[in-house]
């Protein structure tokens, strides 16, 4: 039993109040894998052991439904460029492509793990990644058994540019996309996804490429309106996607589909925050009644944070977000982005994913930007002091 916390958050309505099921001076009861039950510290049944969260929150391990983990490399020169208003013209996605090539899997494996437990420490408790630096067939099966081997959430992300080999062929990389590559990494994954935005795939590329991956079992999300308007968010809608992600610039009639369909809006603050680009608008998706989720977009180029609190900061202070709305898409958001019932929630039945903030209340996630609030990790059951 956790108790003495001074507000948990369970996401369930029907155990506390609003939105975000909160309980002042609650307890959580443990056992093994899962939540058995929560409510006032009072309440508590007996337990066979106790840990004091002093007046602490309590908040659901935080679902992080986005991120680019198997690569290799370092682009901090293109940062530097571009914080400093230089042009730059080092190759971006192609450059991280290279260097992923030329790692052996040990140094893959490493590199993902190493971020995973950055994530934990700051209470991501689950996690999804793709493919995507590899663009060939042999490489993005391998990406795609790395990342297998850390988490339950891996994404087939071979339609992430054309690779370089088919740069005069982009028609042929498709067919490789949804043939050969397909065929290889289909096994190894949950999730297949798209970049359709001009420059990568079309939307009648994408739609071919969402499309083989459902044939083959495979669920799709897509890269969409990230840099423009486009096809991306109404495509990811018609097929039914679990979410679609950046959905930076959108029309009326894009958030009119989000709103009428079943698509997680999946908004990747990081991004913004680290290329200096606009803010999607969060106040917009919210009052329209879409469902939002919250995400990293942890990867080398375009957004290095592997900080989910940092993000709950940001999208509060640029994005429109109240702190309860932002900490709601960082855990059953990101959840619903995964189609997921047993994570970012603490009811009875959900996975013990959890973390302690040194705050008495969850909205410090946005009021001290910055400050490593987060004390002690559960996953599945499994406690993690970070001090």
């Amino acid at each position: 039993m956790i108790h003495h916390i001074g507000t948990l958050v369970t996401n369930d309505p029907s155990l506390g109040t609003g939105p975000l099921g909160l309980i002042p001076d609650a307890a959580l009861v443990l056992e093994g894998e899962r939540v058995v039950w929560a409510g006032e510290s009072s309440k508590a049944p007996a337990t066979d052991n106790a840990f004091d969260a002093a007046g602490r929150a309590v908040v659901p391990g935080f679902v992080d439904s986005h991120s680019h983990l198997v690569f290799a490399g370092d682009r901090t020169a293109e940062f530097n460029a571009r914080m400093s208003g230089r042009s730059y013209t080092a190759g971006g996605i192609r450059s991280t492509v290279s260097a992923t090539r030329a790692a052996d899997d040990d140094a893959l494996s490493a590199n993902l793990a190493a971020h995973l437990t950055e994530m934990l420490r700051q209470g991501t408790t689950t996690v999804e990644t793709k493919s995507g630096y590899g663009l060939t067939v042999e490489e993005e099966a391998r990406a795609l058994r790395i990342a297998a081997a850390h988490t339950e959430e891996v994404t087939y992300l071979g339609a992430h540019i054309v690779a370089p080999e088919y740069a005069d062929d982009p028609a042929g990389y498709v067919d490789l996309v949804t043939g050969a590559m397909l065929d290889a990494c289909a096994p190894h994954a949950r999730w297949v996804d798209v970049f359709c935005e001009e420059g990568a795939f079309d939307g009648d590329q994408a739609r071919a490429i969402l499309t083989a991956g459902k044939a083959r079992g495979l669920l799709p999300r897509v890269h969409a309106n990230q840099l423009s308007h486009g096809p991306g968010v109404r495509l990811a809608v018609e097929l039914e996607a679990a979410s679609a992600d950046h959905c930076t610039h959108l029309t009326d009639a894009d958030v009119d589909a989000l709103a009428s369909g079943t698509t997680v809006a999946t908004l990747l603050p990081g991004c913004e925050f680290s290329t200096r680009a606009v803010y999607p608008d969060a106040r917009r998706l919210l009052d329209a009644g879409v469902s939002v989720a919250l995400s990293t977009d942890c990867n080398p180029g375009s957004s290095f944070t592997s900080s989910m609190p940092f993000c709950i900061a940001v999208a509060v202070r640029e994005m429109g977000m109240t702190p309860d709305e932002a900490l709601w898409s960082a855990t059953a958001g990101g959840a619903a982005a995964l189609r997921r019932e047993d994570v970012g929630r603490l009811a009875p039945g959900a996975r013990a994913d959890l973390a302690l903030l040194d705050a008495p209340s969850h909205v410090h996630l946005a009021y001290r930007p910055g400050v490593p609030l987060v004390t002690d990790v559960w996953r599945r059951g499994e406690h993690h002091s970070i001090r």
